[in-house]
């Protein structure tokens, strides 16, 4: 039998797939002998190849050359690399540690003459638990993938070669190069991005332990450079908070640190418009995450639960109770348990508020630009023309106070952030109001007070709010022979024939995120659900198996073993992409 093929039991011939080991020269030494030979003969180089300082894993080898690329690990001792023990000693570090791997290995290999056959995840500006990267004590793992290069279906394996000689060998040396003179900065930049990370989960941990839902720090950038960056806006005006507002906390290592701390309950920003509003909005939301240096929102934070909500027209609606909001349609249809194809604007927000309650988040943001106004308010006028009886919808202005006052029904009230900058009757209701004025921020909340005095409504606030039923999913199982799972951009996930739409749900940041909800989905619906298990414990078990697995623990769910391309998502995410999907079953518990 020739060293470069097998004959299977069932006759046909295929190249050697098992795998190998030996030493990079033994890797150099198969591409060029296989040069010339038909696409899959590359399969002969899976294995493990110790590199000396490292070793390559090759896992999966594409099928031609018009595939996805093949699968490529790197492994290396960390005290080899000159790894100090404060990056690698908590769970923070190592996750801080591994985002920077990953850029740093990603602007080695692009900094590469030519195009690079080499490919690792992009990142964002925000720091996450990506799957690219696993750090321990005792290991580092950088996971990419690798374009191997064919004329038409011949293999090139001297040019393949000269990426395991040359590109790879280049890019590990410069990444994971923390010991040598040269070294020293690179390293301080590592340290920095550690200390950033553990100053904002330490900032987050503050807004608990003071009981703030949100912080945002003295001389933070706010602005970005466009509608579609989220690069720091050049000469963007500092961030200065309203003296009323100002608390300091002590972080790990910034030290002594003022900013504008947001108590619970209800707040308003308002302002004119194109005046930092929404921008102050939109950072206080992507504060669930820490951020790189140099971001300008590194010691901005939210609590980790926060949920933007907004219209989403179309959506599906699954078995919710939105009677709080949605009452008596005209088609009869019971709005305790109401379900939809093709939601309305008002619907779906209504659906989206009670969704994020049932998951017991503490704080809903809320920015009116995106909201259906018809769910937002309704004026006095509007009501003296269209009776209650007629009108099936009862504002958030009428709920909100019950919304953020303890009950008996209610004993966890959840605060809430809103841009205003249409409507003053949310004047009656706020705990706090904030103007914003080209982007400078004054507490005007006694002003509003005056206002609210000076100019009064008829109020029409429904105390107290009713207790929800809670949402059981039940088993479902994929109907395809060879299910298959997709993803594109933010927006969109795809099981099988089914599109899940999660453009509304803005609080995913990260491609790897959106992936990694597709997997969890899955894994909530197909393995997780019995019909009997409300939803936030069903979320709770996935946390549990993240927390001890990692993202790895999706490869239960199909997830392709040693996933390259994952980031961790938060749970109120996962539960947003189960809620529109639109075969869901639910079962009341």
């Amino acid at each position: 039998m020739s060293n470069y093929s097998k004959r299977t039991n069932s006759g046909p011939r295929k190249f050697d797939d098992s795998s190998k080991t030996g030493s990079q020269q033994d890797l150099l030494a198969l591409l060029r002998k296989i040069d010339g030979s038909s696409y899959g003969a590359y399969k002969r180089a899976i294995g493990e190849w110790d590199f000396g300082g490292f070793k390559v894993y090759l896992d999966r080898v594409q099928s031609d050359p018009y595939a996805p690329p093949s699968s490529l690990r790197i492994t290396a001792d960390p005290s080899k690399m000159g790894l100090p023990p404060e990056t690698l000693t908590t769970p923070d570090q190592r996750v801080a540690t591994g985002d920077f791997l990953i850029r740093a290995f990603g602007d080695a290999i692009r900094r590469h003459d030519g195009r690079p056959a080499l490919s690792i995840v992009r990142t964002t500006q925000e720091i996450l638990d990506r799957s690219a990267a696993v750090v321990t004590p005792e290991r580092v793992e950088l996971r990419m993938q690798v374009q191997l290069p064919a004329r038409g279906r011949t293999i090139q394996g001297r040019q393949a070669a000269t990426i395991f000689e040359d590109e790879l060998p280049d890019a590990v040396g410069e990444a994971f190069d923390f010991w040598s003179p040269e070294a020293r900065d690179y390293l301080d930049d590592l340290l920095r991005h550690i200390r950033t990370y553990e100053d904002h989960v330490a900032l987050t941990r503050a807004l608990r332990d003071n009981d703030w839902v949100a912080f945002v720090n003295d001389n933070a950038i706010l602005p970005r450079r466009s509608g579609v960056s989220q690069l720091p806006l050049e000469d963007g005006v500092p961030f200065e908070s309203p003296e009323s507002l100002r608390r300091s906390v002590v972080l790990p290592h910034a030290g002594v640190v003022e900013g504008m701390a947001i108590p619970p309950g209800i707040t308003l920003i308002v302002g004119g418009g194109y005046h930092g509003k929404s921008t102050v909005l939109s950072a206080i939301q992507r504060g669930v995450y820490a951020h790189i240096p140099g971001d300008g929102r590194e010691l901005v934070a939210a609590l980790p639960e926060a949920v933007k909500i907004r219209a989403a027209d179309g959506r599906p609606i699954t078995k919710v109770d939105v009677s709080p909001f949605i009452n008596h349609l005209p088609t009869g249809a019971d709005t305790r348990a109401f379900s939809t194809q093709n939601a309305s604007g008002s619907t779906s927000q209504a659906a989206s508020i009670v969704e994020a309650l049932g998951l017991r988040s503490p704080l809903l943001l809320i920015d009116e630009d995106t909201s259906a106004t018809n769910l937002m308010i309704r004026d006095e006028r509007m009501r003296e023309l269209v009776s209650a009886a007629q009108e099936p919808i009862t504002p958030l202005i009428d709920r909100i106070q019950g919304l953020a006052t303890a009950s008996q029904a209610n004993p966890t009230p959840t605060s809430l952030i809103l841009v205003m900058g249409g409507s003053g009757a949310y004047l009656d209701v706020a705990d706090l109001v904030l103007q914003m004025d080209s982007y400078r921020c004054e507490d005007v909340t006694d002003r509003a007070d005056q206002v609210c005095a000076a100019l009064p409504r008829v109020r029409s606030d429904i105390p107290g709010f009713p207790a929800l039923t809670q949402r059981a999913p039940e088993k479902s199982r994929s109907a395809a022979d060879r299910p298959k799972t997709r993803t594109s951009g933010l927006d969109t996930i795809t099981l099988d024939r089914e599109a899940i739409d999660v453009s509304d749900v803005e609080q995913i940041v990260d491609q790897g995120q959106t992936e990694a909800i597709a997997w969890a989905v899955r894994g909530v619906l197909e393995k997780l659900a019995d019909g009997n298990r409300p939803l936030a414990d069903l979320l709770e078990e996935l946390q549990q198996q993240l927390d001890q697995s990692g993202l790895d623990a999706l490869t239960k769910f199909g997830a392709r073993r040693y996933p390259a391309f994952l980031a961790r998502p938060r749970m109120v995410d996962v539960a947003a992409a189960v809620n529109r999907y639109r075969p869901l079953q639910i079962k009341d518990v």
